[in-house]
């Protein structure tokens, strides 16, 4: 007979397992499908009736592209990266929709760091709402236990921006690494080790002094929210969001521990209609319909390509900015998480492709480069 404890381990084993990259195909899809099982959840509840999300009256049937010297099309892109789900949203209507590897309309699919966007979208919204004031503010303000710590002077902008300075490696692979420790620490489940393993870590530059991926920073900008508002990050996500974007079905969202801290940094789990309507969200420059749910001007700031130290930055407040050295990305931006998850937004092209894929490391491993298959989606489309 299994046994609680047994379960558990064997859980932790296949997480593990995942993270080092060491899963054979079939089980990393299934492993994503199953993504909201991994950790503790909380329910992101979705419209009682879904928003429409309209056919284009022209489909995407084909591209043609060249990387590397060799010549890929739109199957090239779907098979060798191991895309289980592809939308295309042209000016807001599905031009093509692809589901592979065991996906379906109404199966979730894992994020991984897609919900840092997320979760930087909702501090558009809570300066709207006037639950944070400024983010020039102190993360102590919010989080006080950080107070004795390398963030005593971190400011939530500098979190965003993933510039506090703190000493933090992301390297998935690496048992070591303080991305492997968070990791450790969301599988044993003890609600606030993760913000005191944050509160001990040493600083590595100057606040400010330049950017460091850290999935662990989002994981505090999620905790302020948290304690700015009172109530669960799920909970805002579906007032704010899920119910007015119309999203077809609830989403789950991982927690540090049965009931507690929300992981901002990962974990969203939702179907792939939904993930475009969030991207249409972002298109509409976060207005449904007439109302508008985030500070004015939220995703140009949220995006704009700043400077550090005289070195161009190419990530705003956890979105990614592509090299614009192809002028088809002028103004792009994307939302990336591990094994090939992606949302790209062109605004001036009025165009969103939202790929979830099940690759093989949890490292950036493509065949086909996504920003090429991007731009040749651009193209096609005109």
């Amino acid at each position: 007979m299994t046994t609680p404890d047994t379960d558990t381990d064997a859980r932790a084993r296949h997480v593990r397992t995942l993270y080092a990259g060491k899963l054979l195909p079939d089980a990393v899809a299934a492993t994503l499908m199953a993504g909201h099982t991994l950790f503790p959840s909380a329910t992101v509840a979705c419209a009682a009736f879904p928003g429409d999300l309209p056919r284009a009256a022209t489909p995407l049937t084909d591209v043609d592209l060249v990387v590397g010297g060799r010549r890929y099309d739109l199957v090239d892109y779907l098979a060798y990266n191991r895309v289980a789900g592809l939308l295309v949203l042209a000016d807001g209507a599905i031009a093509r929709e692809d589901y592979q590897l065991g996906l379906d309309p109404g199966a979730r699919w894992a994020s991984f760091s897609l919900a840092k966007s997320v979760c930087s979208t909702l501090y558009g919204a809570a300066l709207a709402d006037g639950v944070l004031g400024d983010l020039d503010e102190r993360v102590t303000k919010y989080l006080p236990a950080l107070h004795a710590g390398a963030y005593r002077d971190v400011s939530l902008r500098q979190i965003l921006e993933m510039s506090s300075g703190v000493a933090w490696d992301e390297t998935y692979t690496d048992p070591r690494s303080e991305r492997r420790r968070f990791l450790d620490l969301q599988l044993e489940g003890r609600p606030g080790s993760l913000t005191g393993m944050m509160a001990a870590l040493p600083r590595a530059m100057p606040a400010g002094g330049g950017f460091n991926y850290s999935t662990g920073e989002t994981f505090l900008a999620g905790a302020v929210l948290e304690a700015a508002l009172g109530r669960p990050l799920a909970q805002y996500l579906s007032e704010r969001l899920w119910v007015p974007a119309g999203m077809q079905s609830s989403a789950a969202w991982w927690l540090e521990s049965p009931g507690g801290t929300a992981i901002g940094g990962s974990g969203l789990s939702a179907t792939l209609r939904d993930y475009a309507r969030f991207a249409r969200f972002v298109l509409e420059d976060g207005c449904i319909g007439a109302r508008r749910i985030v500070r004015d001007g939220w995703f140009a700031e949220s995006t704009a390509r700043t400077t550090t130290l005289g070195t161009p930055r190419d990530y705003g407040y956890q979105w990614w900015l592509p090299d614009r050295a192809d002028p088809v990305h002028a103004g792009a931006f994307l939302a990336m998480g591990i094994f090939g998850q992606r949302i790209y937004l062109n605004p001036a092209r009025r165009l969103a492709i939202v790929a979830l894929c099940a690759r093989p490391k949890p490292s950036d491993a493509h065949v086909v480069e996504d920003l090429a298959f991007f731009g040749a989606v651009a193209r096609a489309l005109g």
